[in-house]
């Protein structure tokens, strides 16, 4: 899980906790939208304006953190977002822009659904399936 090679120089941990910072934030979202709140700030400073220097600012945040520290957050954030989204109300629209791409409209406030599920599937899956290859053939 610490092995650097899965994407450039992350490892599984710094992946997991790449994902983990980005749900913890669409966590914050979601929360501020179903409560009628603007929109909060990202946790990573405000003069960070790519998502280059936002992703940099989570890596570092994270890289010395052990595994099971990484892990634990992930399990936590992501049983968060079960919660929120479970709590939806039930005025929430799903609009269906493709057959493939959808959003959420809490109150005014729109979600892609990807925010959810595709980032890891389009930006990282590739990666880390040839990582694991890699590492089942002793590379």
């Amino acid at each position: 899980m610490d092995q650097a090679g899965v994407n450039d120089d992350w490892s599984m941990r710094d992946v997991i906790a790449h994902l983990t910072g980005w749900q913890r934030w669409l966590v914050t979202r979601l929360q501020a939208a179903e409560g009628g709140q603007p929109e909060p700030p990202p946790p990573w400073p405000a003069d960070l304006t790519s998502e280059d220097d936002s992703n940099t600012w989570v890596y570092e945040s994270n890289r010395q953190r052990t595994i099971r520290h990484v892990l634990n957050d992930a399990h936590d954030v992501h049983e968060q977002l079960l919660a929120v989204l479970q709590a939806l109300p039930e005025d929430c629209r799903i609009e269906s822009i493709e057959a493939k791409f959808h959003v959420i409209w809490v109150n005014d406030q729109r979600f892609a659904v990807g925010e959810f599920f595709h980032h890891f599937h389009d930006d990282h899956a590739a990666d880390v399936r040839a990582w694991l290859g890699g590492v089942a053939q002793g590379a």
